[in-house]
């Protein structure tokens, strides 16, 4: 892995490794982005999701764009399955669309908003309405799918979206991310606003993973990507400490095997007054990023940490980081 895109105050970055450290440039300016996805087949396809303005796709690696015909303004997840391809969006007020052949046609998969638990979703800050904000497509069973609305739950569907299994026993119901395990089939992952859980049957059930961790509001998530049981979260004590002006006074955490959750230091502060939103994996490194747009390495797992070098762009906002 050689390559980073962001998304921060300015819209969306791409960040180069080079012989002389770390570089930032901005592919595309608006203050509108929101969530961004990569094709895993064609890493040179990119979709940016903004909040007002629909999906971008990009076809040269974020060098020009342009608007995909989607019904919906307020996009707030996206992924494309590395299984078959098939690109999702989700929306607020909740709804999800998919793709099949790259963005060209949408199809609503509105069986997700008939579930007998839709009336009561709301997002409190406005609970007039609620939005999909996670979607985590299985990485190698075609339409297998895990989505998240925040307030509402974590659904399931087996058949591409056409049917769906309501809120999973055990999980968290004001979801901020999910993440399959890259290699175990049946292990998943999830981070919420009342703590964390996994799975270890393909998301049918959920079991909390909260021990030994004191702050209860996660919202960053990153999986390893070799050992089968070893995960991440970012986490504050609420969503005002984690949001609001004053310090966050948070932390970053480490899971293996059965636990429990361990804080990670060797380098990171603690606490950490900037909230760390944005967690990634990838190549056996570890990355995370705060909302005043520093960004920490680590290549042991969370033992040690250095702080990235970047020149070019600022990254002030930073909320999301995926590697490429």
């Amino acid at each position: 892995m050689t390559d980073l895109l962001a998304i921060g105050d300015e819209g969306l970055y791409r960040l180069a490794e080079g012989a002389r450290g770390w570089t930032a440039r901005v592919l595309r300016a608006t203050r509108s982005a929101r969530c961004v996805a990569v094709d895993p087949h064609e890493p040179s396809v990119v979709y940016l999701g903004t909040r007002g303005d629909g999906v971008w796709k990009s076809v040269d690696a974020g060098r020009s764009w342009s608007r995909v015909a989607l019904p919906e303004h307020d996009v707030f997840s996206l992924a494309v399955s590395p299984a078959d391809g098939t690109v999702y969006v989700g929306c607020e007020p909740s709804r999800l669309f998919a793709s099949r052949d790259a963005g060209g046609r949408w199809d609503p998969l509105d069986a997700l908003v008939r579930l007998p638990s839709a009336p009561t979703w709301s997002f409190p800050p406005r609970p007039w309405t609620s939005h999909v904000s996670a979607i985590a497509p299985h990485p190698r069973r075609a339409g297998v799918l895990l989505v998240g609305i925040e307030l509402g739950g974590l659904m399931l569907s087996e058949d591409a979206g056409e049917s769906w299994h309501d809120h999973r026993p055990g999980a968290q119901r004001d979801v901020h991310a999910v993440v399959w395990h890259p290699r175990d089939d049946d292990r998943a992952y999830q981070a919420g606003g009342g703590g964390a859980a996994r799975s270890s049957d393909r998301g049918r059930t959920w079991w909390a993973a909260d021990a030994g961790r004191e702050r209860s509001y996660c919202w960053g998530l990153a999986v390893d990507e070799t050992e089968d049981d070893t995960w991440f979260v970012s986490a504050s004590h609420g969503p005002r400490a984690a949001h609001g002006d004053a310090a966050a006074d948070a932390g970053v955490y480490r899971w293996r095997g059965d636990g429990p959750w361990v804080r990670m230091a060797g380098g990171l502060p603690e606490p950490l007054d900037d909230m760390p939103y944005a967690l990634a994996s990838g190549g056996g490194r570890l990355f995370v990023g705060v909302r005043s747009g520093a960004i920490m390495e680590s290549d042991d797992r969370g033992d040690r940490w250095g702080q990235l070098q970047v020149a070019g762009a600022s990254l002030t906002g930073l909320r999301v980081l995926i590697p490429v």
